[in-house]
């Protein structure tokens, strides 16, 4: 039960971290629609926009023993499954392999755009997290205290990421029209 309480005094709230999931979501599927040159693109923008909600949430369930009956934390708070390293690594070798027409790469980038997304929410809180070598604080606030804040900072980095797709998405709409119109 300790544990447990540990976990919710100490990290951004599930909420947040599910809002910015979807913005990570959001990021991870236009990345792959803008890096796919296959048939699936927009098969693989949705496997990742899906594994990027999933991948907001992951360091937290990584840690948590769901084979056995007590649930405990296997892996420390906010130790291996919050590394930045690890996360970025994923996150750069599936995004090269995204190109490739690999059925596994959108689902990866997705989950680490969605983990990287978490430990971006995390950050600000005094426990901070081991971006390289042990862990880094930005000791804004305690967590859960400015959720919005967090949220609102992720849906912002979202729509300016996305914003090329959207202007080449509306030229084309815009073409189209003018075709449709003579």
């Amino acid at each position: 039960m300790r544990s447990f309480v540990f976990r919710i005094t100490c990290m951004a709230s599930n909420a947040a971290h599910h809002a910015t999931g979807w913005a990570a979501g959001l990021i991870a599927a236009t990345a792959v629609a803008q890096a796919s040159h296959t048939s699936l693109e927009h098969l693989g923008s949705i496997l990742a926009f899906c594994a990027a909600v999933a991948g907001s949430t992951a360091p937290d369930w990584m840690e948590v023993a769901w084979w056995t009956r007590a649930r405990r934390l296997w892996i420390t708070h906010r130790t291996a499954t919050h590394w930045g390293i690890g996360w970025v690594a994923v996150l750069v070798l599936s995004y090269q392999a995204l190109g490739h027409g690999h059925l596994w790469a959108p689902l990866l980038f997705g989950f680490a755009c969605g983990g990287l997304m978490h430990l971006l929410a995390d950050w600000p809180n005094p426990l901070g997290v081991p971006w390289i070598w042990g862990r880094h604080s930005l000791n804004l606030w305690k967590s859960g205290r400015c959720d919005l804040i967090v949220v609102i900072l992720a849906w912002a980095a979202a729509c300016w990421l996305v914003r090329p797709l959207w202007a080449a998405t509306a030229t084309r709409v815009v073409e189209w029209l003018a075709h449709q119109a003579r």
